[in-house]
């Protein structure tokens, strides 16, 4: 039997305002969450335009796919997602002409879309973990639609076929989890090293620290609770408008001082030229689907969120210091940077939240475009959530 994603009604109306379009085709992705029994998607976002002159005038065939251009926006787009909520598949939008290529045409993207968001994480997936990704065609002529599933831990999986339902205020049953984490990672750098290369030194140093996150004690509402504990067990469930009453998590973040596996452990003397040192509190939140979650799933979640969040803004303030100032020097000089701030942006009829970054110098007018060209989501000023504060 194959899987079931419930789908939010809204993305309905979504995929047909765009099938409505004069193209051969369009592509886009699927957001939603996981689970072992059924999956959820809760957003569909069109691949954003690379050139509007070349937009109008696309080669009417699947071969002229822009592959890197779609991975690239993948890449961008999990930034913005919170723990829980993941890059489920993608989409095709294709005339009657184009339709016989399309499955193949899916298939090739779903795996260049997960090697690409692969290659960026510093955790790896549970075994037990649901590995089926969406391939979602629709013929922009007959508005037949056809999902069909890979397997993407296989690459030489076949299509298998899933079940696509449409279900009324999906968004709004979400369960939030949110912690303060405060960061405090110092990262030597070798005097034997070559170069002082401070992207490729900080994922080392952020590895190490993630597997410190992996082994950490999480306290949901003061407690530790089994793993396979229904998350909700002894709360009283909210009744009435879930949207306007979604249950929230407090969760505390206890990390171990003794990373040894054994109590004796070797110390290893280094010479070092310098250190990179990453301080500070970051905010970070996990959603999950109010179908009896389990608290394994939901600390998942959290944990896998306060790791992106960190390397994501790693990332990004290395591609700011390479667009603003050129390539890295070796300086003997001590430097600061400030990493950018976390805010988040609820999801139209949801109380789910997306994420994105900005520098203390961006104006929400540049927020605002960043989430049009990304997420095809128009946000009012107002809706801007600033997470945190930056530190003098």
């Amino acid at each position: 039997m194959g899987r079931t994603y419930f789908v939010e009604e809204g993305i309905g109306q979504y995929l047909s305002e765009l099938s409505m379009a004069v193209k051969p085709y369009v592509t886009g992705l699927l957001i939603g969450q996981c689970s072992p029994q059924r999956d959820y998607v809760i957003r569909a976002v069109r691949t954003p335009p690379k050139d509007q002159h070349k937009e109008q005038n696309i080669p009417p065939k699947l071969a002229s796919l822009d592959e890197e251009w779609i991975t690239t926006h993948a890449s961008q787009v999990s930034r913005m997602l919170p723990g829980g909520l993941l890059v489920l598949g993608v989409f095709m939008i294709v005339t009657p002409e184009l339709s016989k290529d399309g499955q193949n045409a899916l298939r090739k993207l779903i795996f260049s879309v997960e090697k690409s968001l692969t290659k960026r994480r510093l955790w790896k997936p549970a075994e037990e973990e649901v590995s089926d990704r969406a391939a979602l065609q629709i013929c922009s002529a007959t508005k037949k639609v056809v999902c069909r599933t890979y397997d993407v831990q296989d690459p030489k999986s076949s299509a298998k076929p899933a079940d696509w339902k449409y279900q009324s205020a999906l968004s709004a049953s979400w369960l939030a989890l949110g912690c303060t984490v405060n960061v405090n990672i110092h990262i030597p750098l070798l005097a034997t090293s070559p170069n002082h290369d401070l992207e490729k030194n900080t994922k080392n140093g952020l590895n190490r620290w993630s597997k410190q996150i992996e082994d950490s004690v999480f306290l949901i509402n003061g407690q530790v609770k089994d793993d396979d504990a229904e998350l909700l067990e002894g709360q009283k469930k909210s009744r009435g408008n879930t949207q306007t009453s979604t249950q929230f998590s407090d969760v505390k973040v206890l990390t171990q001082l003794c990373q040894g596996s054994s109590p004796r452990s070797t110390a290893t003397v280094q010479v070092c030229s310098g250190s990179i040192n990453l301080r500070g509190a970051v905010k970070c939140r996990a959603y999950i689907h109010n179908n009896k979650p389990r608290v394994k799933e939901a600390i998942q979640a959290l944990k896998r969120d306060i790791i992106n969040t960190l390397s994501d803004r790693c990332e990004i303030l290395f591609e700011d210091l390479i667009l603003n100032e050129g390539p890295q020097k070796k300086s003997l000089e001590r430097e600061y940077h400030v990493l950018p701030q976390r805010l988040f942006v609820p999801v139209a009829g949801s109380r789910v939240m997306l994420s994105d970054y900005k520098f203390g110098d961006e104006a929400a007018a540049e927020i605002q475009e960043r989430f049009v060209e990304m997420l095809d989501q128009a946000v009012p000023a107002e809706d801007i959530h600033i997470a945190e504060g930056v530190s003098t």
